[in-house]
């Protein structure tokens, strides 16, 4: 309670000393005095309020930290005081600051009500990592809980009075059709980058929104383009978009197929009774839209693209509508949405000229707007002055080859900038991606995260990014250009290489963190604990964000990062990252990112065995190199490449064999048995009774439960059941008493244990052990597959004892429901059958 207290404090203190110097002094004052005094018999209180302000004043004008420190230090301890005297006081004193000054003080109103999350300090110079300074969503609920209707088209935050005449095309074509329409609409908006196309589209939906009760999905595909590679294969985006909308739907995330074959027909049977739009935002092949195309009647299809696609209107019948930019009419509403009608009207002349100037296109029309409003001494006149005589920089992407492009005003807009928000602007040009929180942006910029934040807060205004509802930031891939090109320019050659190495370990660290939050226990090459040692763990602090959440959400940023890293050949750093980042993966199998981060691991590790500069150092690449290629088998296993993934099972053998890592030795000799319960089961005993030995010499007991427990089904499969027994009983215990008890997998041994004890005939015992192990693992959200294989083990058992119908029927319907939810129809077919013959 005292940290808790003492944090409130500082806050307050931060608060009070930020109101002194601000324009809310004078209208806040009388009420603090009355505060303080309500609670000190002391008469002073005004003049010491007074005095503190005056010395803050003083010490502003002659840049004078070392004051407001220690005006600040008085005010906490005061406060302090005061909460631990009655801890309601900092309610009391929450609520006032709210209604004297409540955008001054927002930070300590959310800390007092419970509405801010906190992310450990800001970032101070360590370079490690500048903390996380977004919210992270938490996971989803079960999907027996899930939401009915997802609304995931963004809203938009500004007045939308344009483009009367496309949102009327649209209605006339998908929304103002009666009744319910047998057919699936498809339009696609085309156009130059900039020109307003997703705003039309959200636009559109938020207009629509009685249209589609079964709900709106949403697709950025210039988001995941940043993730797809050609090393990934054609349709990798495709494949990303379909288990986004997947796990949007009933059934969610559950049973996700791996193949884009797979996961289009699971969409169309997901859709085939609801009525839903789908806006795909910024496609640029017609297969994008393809395979994306629902199948409930009364659908509707909006893509955004800035390509024409006719072959989506040749084969599909969709509507081709070109949004080019605003006309005089349009460029002069949205200057009187953005300025004001009484400024346009003021200078009108100069307003026309300035929609002529930014050639109609939205996005450049809202930088001026923003400049306008923001600087009180520049008029319509002089801005579009100053705009003549702007030469156009990003020539390839200017409007029908003229100068307008969005340089001509990202250029002004710039130069206005003051030094060192210029600086961070060039700086983020050069990160890989284009969202971005404020610890990211603090260590791109080597600066600590507060300075960064008011920076941000100067870039935001100018429209130079945009400031997302989470915390984060979006740079448009028109101004990333901008800004690259000026760091280019203006920033030391050796910049962009170190600026990528601090980004990179940045992300190093937070992605460790990660990794360890959810399970301490876990074989691990890389030797972190200098980097992790004096860095804060934001996943440890109250209120922190979730790790396995915060890991998706960035994955395309780290896969961009471990694309740089090797790239600059940092090759240390990329083979961490990848071993760290491995960890996202064993829950959500994103196939091709975790194939592609491996295989940039493993070129890292090898270059980095190559070019070290001890023995040490060697000896520590060659085995991460080892168990990046054991862990790349599962990812090739999972997309049917057996004979890929054995010859990367080969060379991680031979090369762990080079090292003295008796664990990692293990750990490869499991996957070569799981790989051979595919291939060749008669000879997984093998691989998995070496991998336990190996365990038992290195005392490494997790891994030697696991490889137990896996001995024990290889062994059942033989047929030496009793022998199977023994293990398995022996894997339960290790996984139940361990001190982070393994619960999934402890249930796992269970319902093979249950297995076994019906091949011995002790059907009693194998149906009590199995109902025990399914009601574990149906309490396990990434249980149910497992769920599943233990009911249909638990129906044969009851149906070879006889007189348990009824179990029977309960545990093949319930298995069959389980399957059809993970999308396995084939097997939930087979089990519907055999409920027609007991029906029989």
């Amino acid at each position: 309670m005292e940290a808790e207290l003492a944090a409130l404090a500082a806050s307050g203190a931060t608060t009070l000393v930020g109101l002194m110097v601000s324009e809310s002094w004078e209208r806040a004052k009388g009420g603090l005095v009355r505060f303080f005094r309500r609670r000190s018999s002391d008469e002073a209180t005004e003049e010491e309020l007074q005095a503190a302000r005056d010395e803050l004043e003083t010490a502003r004008a002659a840049g004078d930290a070392g004051t407001r420190a220690e005006v600040q230090a008085r005010l906490r301890q005061r406060l302090e005081g005061m909460f631990q005297e009655d801890p309601a006081t900092a309610q009391e004193l929450a609520q006032m600051l709210s209604e004297l000054a409540p955008d001054a003080s927002r930070a300590f109103i959310n800390l007092v009500s419970g509405g801010a999350n906190y992310y450990g300090p800001a970032f101070q110079g360590s370079h490690i990592h500048g903390g996380i300074t977004f919210h992270v969503q938490p996971a989803p609920a079960p999907a027996s809980s899930l939401p009915a209707r997802p609304d995931q088209v963004p809203v938009l935050t500004i007045p939308y009075s344009n483009r009367r005449t496309e949102l009327a095309a649209l209605d006339e074509t998908l929304g103002t059709r009666t009744g319910a329409p047998a057919s699936v609409g498809i339009d696609v908006l085309d156009g130059l980058p900039g020109v307003g196309k997703t705003a039309m589209a959200w636009r559109w939906a938020e207009l629509s929104q009685e249209r589609f009760p079964d709900g709106q999905l949403y697709v950025d595909f210039a988001a995941l383009r940043d993730e797809v590679t050609p090393m990934i294969g054609p349709g990798g985006d495709v494949s990303e978009a379909l288990a986004m909308c997947l796990r949007a739907l009933p059934g969610g995330d559950i049973g996700m197929p791996a193949s884009l074959v797979e996961r289009t027909n699971q969409f169309r049977s997901r859709t085939a009774n609801l009525r839903i739009l789908l806006v795909l935002d910024d496609v640029n092949q017609p297969g994008q839209v393809r395979a994306l195309i629902p199948k409930g009647p009364g659908s509707v299809v909006l893509a955004t693209s800035q390509s024409r696609l006719g072959e989506l209107a040749m084969q599909h019948g969709a509507r081709l509508i070109t949004v080019r930019p605003l006309d005089a009419h349009g460029g002069l509403e949205l200057l009187r949405d953005r300025c004001g009608a009484q400024a346009v009207e003021a200078d009108l002349q100069a307003a026309q000229r300035l929609v002529e100037l930014c050639g109609g296109l939205p996005v450049a029309l809202q930088v001026v707007a923003a400049r306008l409003v923001t600087d009180d001494g520049l008029g319509m006149a002089d801005l579009a002055a100053e705009l003549d005589d702007e030469a156009g920089r990003l020539a390839g992407l200017a409007m029908d080859g003229e100068e307008s492009s969005v340089s001509t005003v990202l250029g002004p807009s710039y130069r206005l900038l003051p030094p060192d928000a210029a600086r961070l602007y060039r700086l983020l040009g050069w990160l890989p991606f284009g969202i971005f929180d404020a610890g990211v942006a603090a260590v791109a910029a080597d600066t600590d995260t507060r300075s960064t934040k008011r920076l941000l807060r100067v870039l935001a205004k100018a429209s130079l990014v945009e400031a997302m509802g989470d915390g984060r930031y979006r740079m448009h891939d028109l101004v990333r250009l901008h800004a690259r090109e000026h760091a280019a320019e203006e920033e030391p050659e050796t910049e962009q290489a170190a600026l990528a190495e601090r980004v990179g370990t940045h992300y190093l660290a937070l992605t460790a963190f990660a990794d360890r939050a959810l399970r301490t226990e876990r074989l691990r090459i890389a030797d972190l604990s200098d980097l992790l040692r004096d860095a804060d763990d934001p996943f440890a602090t109250a209120g922190g964000p979730p790790p396995l959440e915060w890991l998706d959400t960035e994955r395309h940023a780290i896969l961009a990062v471990l694309r740089t890293a090797v790239r600059y050949e940092l090759h240390t750093l990329a083979w961490q990252l990848a071993e760290a980042f491995s960890a996202l993966f064993l829950y959500h199998r994103y196939l091709g990112a975790w194939r592609e981060s491996l295989q940039l691991g493993i070129e890292a590790a090898a270059a980095a065995a190559a070019s070290a500069d001890t023995p040490g150092q060697s000896a520590q690449a060659t085995a991460g190199e080892a168990r990046l290629r054991s862990l790349l088998s599962r990812p090739l296993l999972d997309l049917g490449e057996n004979n890929h993934a054995r010859e990367q099972l080969g060379t991680a053998a031979a090369l762990a064999e080079a090292t003295d890592h008796l664990t990692l030795q293990a750990s490869v000799q499991e996957f070569l048995g799981r790989y051979l319960d595919v291939t060749d089961p008669h000879s997984a005993v093998t691989a998995y009774q070496r991998s336990l030995e190996l365990n038992e010499r290195a005392g490494e007991t997790r891994g030697a439960a696991l490889a137990t427990y896996f001995l024990g089904c290889a062994h059942d499969a033989r047929g030496d059941h009793a022998q199977a027994m023994v293990l398995l009983r022996r894997a339960q215990q290790d996984l139940e008493n361990r001190e982070e008890p393994d619960r999934r997998m402890a249930a796992r041994v269970r319902a093979a244990i249950g297995a076994v004890h019906g091949h011995l005939g002790d059907t009693e015992e194998g149906i009590r052990e199995l109902q025990e192990a399914v009601r574990v693992l149906g309490e396990e959200a990434q249980g149910m597959q497992y769920e599943a294989q233990a009911l249909e083990q638990l129906a044969g058992i009851a149906d070879d004892a006889g007189g348990r119908a009824e179990l029977v029927h309960e545990c093949l319907s319930r298995a069959a429901g389980i399957y059809e939810t993970l999308g396995n129809h084939a097997r939930a077919q087979d089990l519907r059958h055999r409920l027609e013959d007991l029906g029989a």
